[in-house]
């Protein structure tokens, strides 16, 4: 079928024809796209955005570091770190410094108050003194007097008994005592003194018309004489009595 075309052409076509370049082949034609339902079209795009998600995973952007910018931010970091270690450490200097002065100062206060009522205690027992120097005095001046007076008891008493002759000078006062006793007075002397006394005084008491009789309640040197008109009290313990309240009205005068 060839070449009867070629040979109903000229000689010059057929020559052209003959060497001519191969043609070449023409392109399939495009088959027609299925048509899809509505369901199918769903699908397919679910599964195509699902696939692109998953893509987007595993493919991450990789953002572009600046080296500038991250070594400002390094910078800006140590700084920060820097000021807040140079902060704290200025706080806690202020705070000991602040702590020592309050503590300073309330120990000072405290110290304060104490001496404060220290003296406040000291004031009151230097007032107090004066009245406990006084009560000291009195006591231990009826103290000396009482220890003085046992003593002098004491001594007079062995006194008596070595000589007893003391008793005579007693005797002799109350005879020329004023006013004299009237009615037979009777002279009463310790048991031992009687015999001693009418030896030495018997004739001036018998014209003084004076009775001796004996009584043991009576300490030796001591003597008494009733009679119708009075009593006198010679006894060593009245004269004791007398002498202490002499001494005690002499020691209230001298602290006056």
């Amino acid at each position: 079928m060839t070449l009867s075309r070629n040979a109903s052409l000229g000689p010059g076509a057929r020559l052209a024809t003959t060497y001519a370049p191969a043609r070449a082949p023409a392109a399939p034609r495009p088959t027609a796209k299925p048509v899809l339902s509505a369901w199918q079209r769903w699908e397919m795009g679910t599964l195509d955005s699902e696939h692109s998600a998953h893509d987007n995973v595993h493919s991450p952007v990789v953002p572009r570091v600046d080296p500038e910018a991250l070594a400002r931010d390094n910078e800006l970091s140590r700084l920060r770190l820097q000021a807040r270690a140079e902060g704290r450490a200025e706080g806690h200097r202020e705070g000991l410094a602040k702590g020592r002065a309050d503590g300073h100062a309330e120990g000072v206060a405290a110290g304060l108050a104490a001496a404060s009522a220290h003296a406040e205690r000291l004031l009151a027992l230097a007032a107090t003194l004066p009245a406990a120097l006084r009560r000291a005095e009195s006591e231990l001046a009826d103290a000396i007097l009482t220890l003085a007076l046992d003593v002098a008891r004491q001594v007079v008493h062995r006194t008596l008994r070595a000589e007893p002759e003391w008793v005579l000078p007693l005797v002799q006062d109350l005879l020329h005592a004023e006013p004299a006793l009237q009615g037979e007075p009777r002279l009463l002397l310790h048991p031992d003194d009687v015999a001693l006394v009418k030896n030495s005084l018997g004739n001036e008491l018998q014209i003084a018309g004076w009775q001796v009789r004996p009584d043991d309640t009576l300490a030796r040197g001591g003597c008494r004489v009733q009679s119708a008109s009075g009593e006198m009290d010679a006894s060593l313990e009245t004269r004791w009595k007398s002498v202490t309240a002499a001494l005690t009205r002499d020691i209230d005068a001298a602290e006056l």
